[in-house]
């Protein structure tokens, strides 16, 4: 039987003038565009206000490394128009055989550091209003996540209820917060609250908020590598708060998705957080009764799509909280080949926990009907190995 595959986490990519024409005309001199750096070589994004990042990346799915420099100096002229033309991206759903996708945006990422609440609030709800017009050219395939600013509790419920008026089906907030704003802080739980009664998701999606993302474009030598390999630090951080300050104790059916943030780590650290809340319980008071991992199970998501080390875990942990994803149109995304990586992760696994996996963990956190197949793309042995 032909396997039904939705990605979790793919992206849209966001036309250059987006927030430059739809902003309100009082914030369109402090938005954010893309422009042609001639110092850098290359197509970048950002403002004043909005740390400026290369665009290369963005845009090269299914091309080697070695091709970054190339891209950053042809920018959207070589990106796969699917990431702004939604009739496109089905021609390469059907390619990488991927029947529905969550989406998310791109350049969009880096707007969750700012400090300027007002802003903030214009260039998402431009974002929101975008990716809801897009979603709805394919609204049976295509989910758009909305993005909310945090520092205005009242406005951020607002947006989201309005948001899912039009069919978005979660929420994304900064992972790493503001310093003064931490996750643990009273500030939140009118929005935790309220994303409970609307049964909307709240996504941590990695690279966004105050962590050393926001410093990527400017690091070099051993630092850029560092960022890369201790990037999952922002997300326990931000899960450890969310946990341990009795979040999920207080709103029982919150659920939380960790996104792009793979899931091989995973059991080590809850097993860790497991053992530091059973050690210190009794001499230091908490607001939770149950193991970290046990709200994990009950409330927490996480979307991974290249893990081989993660894909040899679920006989440790089961298969009911994870969600595979393809990360279209990214460097680092497994577009065209998916089906090759999910034969190296999960060919082990069973037919039932790969469905979960790839189908209906999906349709059930954010309850949808599950989508017919699209054709099946073929299958390339070697592809496995450079996604190794």
């Amino acid at each position: 039987m032909e396997e039904t595959i939705i990605s979790s986490d793919s992206h849209v990519i966001e036309v250059p003038d987006l927030w430059e024409k739809g902003v309100p005309s009082s914030f369109k001199p402090r938005a954010p565009k893309a422009f042609f750096d001639e110092k850098r070589d290359a197509w970048m994004f950002g403002s004043a206000e909005v740390p400026v990042q290369a665009v290369g990346g963005l845009f090269m799915a299914g091309q080697r490394p070695d091709q970054v420099e190339s891209f950053r100096r042809a920018g959207f002229s070589v990106a796969r128009p699917g990431g702004w033309d939604p009739m496109e991206r089905m021609k390469d759903m059907v390619t990488d055989g991927v029947a529905a996708e969550v989406l998310y945006p791109s350049l969009g990422l880096g707007l969750f550091c700012l400090e300027d609440a007002a802003l903030q609030e214009a260039l998402f709800r431009t974002y929101n209003d975008w990716v809801i017009d897009y979603c709805q050219k394919v609204p049976d395939r295509l989910y758009g996540i909305a993005l909310l600013s945090m520092f205005d509790i009242d406005h951020a419920i607002a947006e989201m209820e309005r948001c899912k008026k039009q069919g978005i089906v979660g929420t994304m907030v900064w992972q790493v917060p503001h310093p003064k704003l931490p996750f643990t802080a009273e500030h939140y739980e009118r929005f935790w609250a309220a994303s409970q009664d609307l049964e909307l998701p709240v996504h941590l999606h990695i690279l966004t908020g105050f962590g050393d993302s926001m410093n990527r474009q400017t690091t070099h030598g051993i630092q850029r590598y560092r960022i890369g390999v201790q990037q999952t630090r922002e997300i326990e951080d931000a899960l450890f708060d969310i946990i341990f300050s009795g979040v999920l104790e207080r709103y029982p059916k919150l659920k939380v998705v960790s996104v792009e943030n793979e899931i091989g780590w995973m059991p080590f650290w809850l097993g860790q957080c497991d053992k530091a809340f059973k050690r210190h319980r009794h001499s230091e008071t908490l607001t939770i009764d149950k193991t970290p991992t046990e709200y994990f199970r009950r409330q927490i998501y996480a979307t991974f799509f290249n893990d081989h080390v993660g894909g040899k875990l679920f006989s440790w942990w089961g298969c009911d909280n994870c969600m595979w994803s393809n990360d279209y149109p990214h460097q680092n995304s497994t577009w065209p080949n998916s089906r090759d990586v999910i034969a190296r992760d999960m060919g082990h696994l069973a037919a039932a926990d790969r469905a979960k996996l790839l189908t209906t963990n999906v349709t059930k956190l954010y309850d949808l009907k599950v989508p017919a197949s699209l054709p099946k793309a073929a299958v390339k042995d070697e592809t496995i190995a450079a996604h190794a």
